[in-house]
């Protein structure tokens, strides 16, 4: 899936990628998301729903990712 910024990704474009779950995650309220290092084509962050992992990807460059999780004030997954 693709949206017309090009920001959205379908899943099958990351299979065997290393996706970690938030600490932020809230384990049962069902609010979780997980978020992945990648480095092609070029070094940026991925960004998945836990509960629907075959679902669209969210593509951040390393700094629009900082600036999402100050907004969301969970600083602290970045250093992760």
């Amino acid at each position: 899936m693709t949206t017309k910024r090009g920001r959205a990704h379908a899943a099958p474009a990351f299979e065997g990628v290393a996706w970690r779950k938030s600490s932020y995650s809230g384990g049962s309220e069902g609010q979780c998301f997980e978020y992945a290092g990648i480095t092609r084509p070029r070094p940026a962050i991925a960004v998945r729903d836990s509960k629907n992992p075959g679902g669209p990807v969210l593509v951040f460059s390393p700094q629009a990712f900082s600036s999402f999780l100050a907004v969301l004030g969970g600083e602290a997954v970045a250093r992760s």
